[in-house]
């Protein structure tokens, strides 16, 4: 009998493995693809030479997550690349508001505004630790924090509306890109909160990429379990968990309707399983383009991330298009993220070539091919970006949810983000975790505290197993 089983080798999944393995567990996964990852995947897709992130591309939690710093990536030939800016947001009339790595400058460029977004994100950016911990927590105790006063002081009236209650244009366009991540309406508390936690990131320890793509993080969180003996079984779906090996420890990266579908579970904690919201879809772009990206304003070519929207690019046009979306709307110009992983790592472009990748917001479960909408809000801003182009493809929101099962819908984020299910996530339970089934876990991103390239969601779970089956964590290693 082996000590624990993992279902889906996504961040989360490995995490959960990890945890497990370094108390000396005998671990193994089980992966529906044929490569492990699951958002943490890249590959080629029109070239061999070039590669393309299939998921998720930038990670600005990489370095502050708590898990994530102990796989010590770079000493594993990892670096986390960042580039000058950590995200931009073209406007009408050939200009750009830029977020520089540098506070300074950001504020310099930001005009009358720039003393507010000082205001905004220095007090945040001096207590990183502690945003960070208290935004990562398992949220079910309030831990002190010298964060708590800072943040409440910033999720005022003022701040829960578009644009963060800022007044020029450039620095309101900045503030909702960044709470676009959210994928919810603009203004909630969500979606302001996520704008705290990654627009002041983008200061401290930016915005970056894998050197080489994200599949050099799942790579090196493999070789980790591998080293302690875990193992993983690739191209293996699993319809029922009564399937699985004999084992103590059940952990499942996995959505809560696959939960569902899987496991035989009571009644009364499957209906509230059924009442778990599914956010807005993503539906993702890929390029091969030749050259660079021809932005109007060239400065965005410094920066990896960049926010698009809407006709001018405003805050309340992007507003606007997040609430129809989460409403089920098609929006005419939808909230477009597009990365230029290149900006950052310059390996990624080979022989002129190199890889854009870009998600629009769309409503979930949306068959539409994003490809012309993508295309041509690019194009608003970089004139002949098509031109440029030699080769592409376009996945719908439905597709995607196809592709990975815990993206339900093509939402990539495992379930809303809405006020209640940031606190009762996945259902109204103390430990969000413990299934009714004794030893099955749940680690996906629709527990605490949620979607992002952190693993917290896989440590938390692994760590409340392994304190209920008496088995004390071990030091990392």
């Amino acid at each position: 009998m082996t000590d624990a089983v993992v279902v889906g080798s996504g961040p989360n999944g490995l995490a959960a493995a990890l945890t497990l393995a370094r108390a000396g567990l005998t671990v193994e996964v089980f992966e529906a693809h044929e490569r492990v990852g699951g958002g943490l995947r890249t590959e080629p897709l029109f070239d061999s030479e070039v590669v393309h992130d299939i998921c998720a591309a930038v990670h600005p939690m990489a370095p502050v997550s708590p898990f994530m710093k102990t796989l010590d990536l770079e000493a594993h030939g990892v670096r986390l690349l960042r580039s000058p800016a950590a995200y931009a947001h073209p406007l009408k009339g050939g200009r750009a508001a830029i977020a520089w790595h540098d506070l300074e400058t950001t504020c310099a460029e930001l005009g009358r505004d720039g003393r507010r977004w000082r205001h905004l994100m220095l007090p945040l950016a001096e207590r990183s630790g502690a945003v960070v911990d208290l935004m990562l927590s398992a949220q079910r105790t309030l831990p002190f924090s010298r964060a708590l006063p800072v943040l409440a002081s910033r999720l005022t009236a003022p701040a829960l509306r578009a644009g963060g209650g800022l007044r020029t244009e450039a620095a309101r366009a900045l503030l909702t890109g960044v709470a676009a991540h959210g994928v919810g309406p603009i203004p909630s508390l969500a979606t302001a909160a996520v704008a705290l936690l990654l627009g002041h990131l983008a200061h401290t320890t930016g915005w970056p990429v894998p050197e080489g793509g994200s599949g050099a993080v799942a790579a090196v969180m493999v070789a980790h379990l591998e080293a302690l003996g875990g193992r993983i079984h690739t191209g293996v779906r699993v319809n029922d968990l009564r399937e699985l090996p004999a084992r103590r420890i059940t952990m499942l990266d996995i959505s809560p309707r696959e939960l569902a579908r899987i496991a035989p579970l009571p009644r009364g904690y499957l209906r509230l399983l059924t009442r778990y919201r599914y956010g807005p879809g993503a539906a993702k772009a890929d390029f091969l383009i030749e050259g660079s990206i021809p932005w109007t304003d060239r400065r965005l070519s410094a920066a990896t991330t960049v926010h698009l929207g809407g006709e001018h690019g405003t805050a309340s046009e992007l507003a606007i298009a997040e609430r129809a979306t989460a409403k089920g709307r098609r929006a005419e110009r939808p909230y477009v993220i597009l990365v230029d992983p290149a900006a950052a790592d310059p390996s990624r472009a080979v022989r002129g070539r190199r890889p854009v990748w870009a998600y629009a917001h769309v409503p979930h479960d949306d068959t539409r091919d994003p490809l012309a909408v993508i295309r041509a809000a690019v194009e608003t801003h970089a004139p002949g970006f098509t031109d440029t182009v030699l080769a592409e493809r376009g996945v719908s929101a439905a597709e995607l949810g196809a592709y990975n099962a815990n993206y339900v819908g093509g939402d990539i984020g495992c379930g809303a983000m809405t006020l209640r299910q940031t606190l009762a996530r996945p259902v109204p339970r103390w430990n969000p975790y413990r299934t009714p089934l004794p030893g099955t876990w749940l680690c996906s991103s629709a527990t605490p505290p949620g979607p992002s390239v952190h693993g917290m969601c896989g440590y938390y779970a692994a760590t409340a197993a392994l304190a209920e089956a008496g088995r004390p964590r071990r030091a990392d290693r």
